[in-house]
């Protein structure tokens, strides 16, 4: 029997310990011959993460799909794993070191690496406990961490693969530097923040430039205008006079510049900003760096070098005035780019990096799209996804940590000076290096999954491992087939779908997309499914940092997993989310009304006058009541799949809500009070509040797991087949 008040913090744990006895939610130990299968990839969360409402929107909605398709007799996985994600175990792990006045390198690197291993088997797997709370089916057997050995070895190996093909090769361009990390970073590991700052206009001889960023013109290398601009086209192919430097720049003409900014001419500094980087390659300007990997002012920067840029900028400022360069300044806003581990500020700065070339890759990836080998849903995403295919750059691939994957490349130490490729690489096999043919005169590294015991080119130096990793986003790129054993991948892979949200969709799901077909010749999956950004009730971002975050565990403790996962899809009717608490509050009081409505049913079980067993179990429609209830029961259960297969999950809960609150409780539940009084209606009407109560379970699994399970248990058994819900038919 059901206890009087439904209590999910005592019941919860419990149903969950026994779905993973069960061991159901490996595919491999479902029950009866199940030839269809449902495979589903875990967007992969840092080792350094904590549950977040993002991780429940994006979980919750995995698990209803995996539920619903176990259900429907399929051999169902939801692969689960963890990502190294190497800078932001880095930085966590170097600031407890801080706190005991130590850095990574008072330890080094290989004691370094120990102590964050120590760290992740603490707490690397808190985000998946975490998940378990939640009610999430996936099949933990088989959990990956994208540091195992044999997933290390399937990413070395790509390395390998894409370096023979000539797509990788090491090159010195600009890049987004964090001078507090000392790395360089991906687009995902930036934030914005709006800075108000100044506009400042200064005099370079005939033309008058506009900057926020003055400190820097001591590395310009051109001035530059739209060829269109009718106001300087006279001035195209001069020179000017830079200011302070006291050396002449030339006057170019460049699409890229936007004549609406300023005066209409910008200065051009190649070393230190990322647009202007590629328009000196299209004008071969100079590459004048006069910012270091600290954020100083360096050498190139004169009696300004060792400066702060800050510092700088106002002794620049000044020299300006005295010059009577400086025009005038006027009040400006703009978006200023900062590391999201550290929160320093970004410096574009000129660095030497592996880079994999993305011409022949975004090609795959668009055609997988085009083709209609992969849907991505919402349709409209289709067109973020092919404008940044469209103006993709080489990719920045390597990092300056030591936490990750690193470059299986091997300098000779008996000649430093050089590093270029070896030609004719052609096999590795079981970590050892193989070269063929090699016309090695000036190659001064070797690819190759393990050191060389003796260098090829000086026949007697020491091979030493590039110092660099590789960017996680390049390991997580091959997940749903570096994450599956050997036996699995026959099995299982590809894959049906993966869900996330919009802003990982080309930094993630794209570079799925393009490996898979790269490696194995198919798409990873059929769907990509974006869900919408959760923000807070006033719509905006939600962070631990800025005060702005939830702690769904708070929500979990105190009303239940099930009602933070009614909340969760609720709201999720459109992309954005502004989260109401209300929505909690209104799922513990429906998972209320289902338990109460329960125990109100179940008291026939008890109940020495009706006899159960299979004969009696025959529905008639006896009364106006009955016929209704059982023809919304129909209709529910075909508007809920049809919404389950379009993805339409809050309008598929929505259906459930209103059929089991008003359809079945507030109409047919106080009608059957008075039919059971009637010996005529009595056992049928019984029946039919079984039957309605078993389907109605059977709908609300997928999305309110743990109330469902625990009544569906409490069943009588001629209405129940199976042991656990979790497998019961749909």
């Amino acid at each position: 029997m059901l206890k009087a008040i439904y209590q999910p913090e005592k019941i919860e744990t419990k149903i969950y310990r026994q779905w993973e006895k069960s061991g159901f939610f490996n595919p491999d130990k479902l029950p009866t011959k199940r030839r269809k299968k449902f495979i589903v990839y875990m967007p992969l969360p840092n080792i350094t993460g904590s549950l977040h409402l993002g991780h429940a929107l994006d979980n919750g909605i995995a698990d209803i799909l995996i539920r619903y398709h176990r259900m429907r007799g399929k051999k169902t996985l939801w692969l689960p794993g963890t990502d190294h994600a190497g800078i932001a175990t880095q930085y966590v792990v170097e600031k407890e070191l801080r706190k005991e006045g130590l850095s990574r390198f008072d330890l080094g690197r290989e004691k370094f690496i120990n102590r964050v291993w120590q760290w992740r088997k603490k707490y690397g797997n808190i985000i998946l406990k975490q998940l378990k709370k939640l009610g999430c089916s996936a099949d933990w057997s088989r959990t990956r961490f994208t540091l195992n050995p044999s997933y290390s070895r399937d990413v070395l190996k790509a390395f390998i693969h894409y370096y023979q093909k000539g797509l990788i090769y090491e090159g010195l361009k600009v890049v987004n530097w964090c001078p507090s990390c000392h790395t360089s970073l991906s687009e995902l590991e930036l934030e914005y923040k709006e800075e108000k700052t100044k506009l400042y206009y200064l005099r370079y001889g005939k033309v008058i430039v506009a900057t926020t960023r003055p400190e820097t013109m001591l590395g310009d290398a051109a001035v530059a205008v739209h060829p269109s601009d009718k106001r300087y086209s006279s001035l195209i192919g001069q020179k000017v006079f830079l200011p302070i430097q006291n050396r002449e720049i030339p006057i170019i003409a460049d699409k890229a510049v936007d004549k609406n900014f300023g005066t209409g001419a910008v200065k051009i500094t190649p070393a230190h900003d990322l647009l202007d980087f590629e328009i000196s390659q299209r004008h071969h300007l100079p590459l004048i760096k006069v910012i270091d990997e600290n954020g100083l002012m360096n050498e190139n920067a004169g009696r300004y070098a060792g400066l702060k840029t800050s510092k700088a900028k106002e002794l620049i400022l000044q020299e300006l005035k005295n010059q009577n360069v400086l025009v005038k300044e006027e009040p400006y806003t703009h978006r200023v780019a900062i590391c999201s581990r550290c929160s320093s500020i970004i410096e574009p700065l000129p660095s030497k990096q592996w880079f994999l070339k993305m011409d022949e890759l975004k090609n795959k990836a668009q055609k997988a799209v085009k083709n209609g080998w992969v849907k991505i849903i919402p349709k409209n995403f289709e067109k973020i996804y092919f404008d940044w295919l469209n103006n993709v750059k080489d990719w920045c691939i390597s990092r300056q940590i030591w936490w990750g994957h690193q470059l299986p490349v091997w300098f000779c130490q008996n000649q430093k000076d050089v590093s270029e490729q070896i030609k004719n690489f052609k096999k590795f096999k079981n970590g050892k290096l193989k070269i063929e043919n090699s016309s090695a005169e000036s190659e001064k590294f070797v690819v190759a999954l393990k050191r060389p015991q003796k260098c090829p080119f000086c026949k007697n130096g020491e091979m030493k491992q590039s110092t660099d990793v590789l960017d996680t986003w390049f390991s997580s790129a091959l997940w749903p087939f570096a994450g599956l054993s050997q036996k699995d991948l026959k099995k299982y892979f590809p894959g049906n779908l993966v869900s996330n949200a919009r802003d990982i969709l080309n930094l993630w799901d794209s570079r799925m997309i393009f490996s898979s077909l790269e490696f194995f010749k198919k798409v990873p999956f059929k769907t990509v499914l974006i869900h919408g950004t959760i923000l807070t009730k006033e719509g905006k971002r939600m962070s631990k940092s800025l005060g702005t975050g939830i702690d769904p565990l708070a929500y979990i403790k105190n009303y239940g997993a099930d009602a933070l996962r009614f909340a969760v899809i609720w709201q999720a009717k459109g992309q954005d989310i502004h989260w109401d608490e209300r929505a909690v509050v209104a799922g513990k009081k429906f998972t209320n009304k289902i338990w109460n409505a329960a125990r109100f049913i179940l008291n026939f079980s008890n109940s020495s006058s009706l006899v159960l067993n299979q004969k009696s179990l025959k529905i008639k429609p006896l009364t106006l009541a009955d016929k209704k209830i059982l023809l919304a029961l129909k209709t529910t259960k075909k508007n809920v799949e049809k919404n389950l297969e379009k993805f339409k999950f809050s309008q598929a809960l929505y259906e459930i809500y209103h059929f089991f609150w008003h359809q079945f409780c507030d109409q047919y539940i106080e009608q059957s009070k008075k039919q059971i009084l009637d010996s005529r209606l009595q056992l049928n009407t019984q029946n039919i509040l079984f039957k309605v109560l078993l389907e109605s379970l059977k709908m609300l699994h997928p999305f309110l797991p743990f109330i469902s399970e625990a009544i569906y248990q409490n069943l009588p058994s001629p209405f129940k087949k199976e042991k656990f819900l979790l497998i019961e038919k749909w």
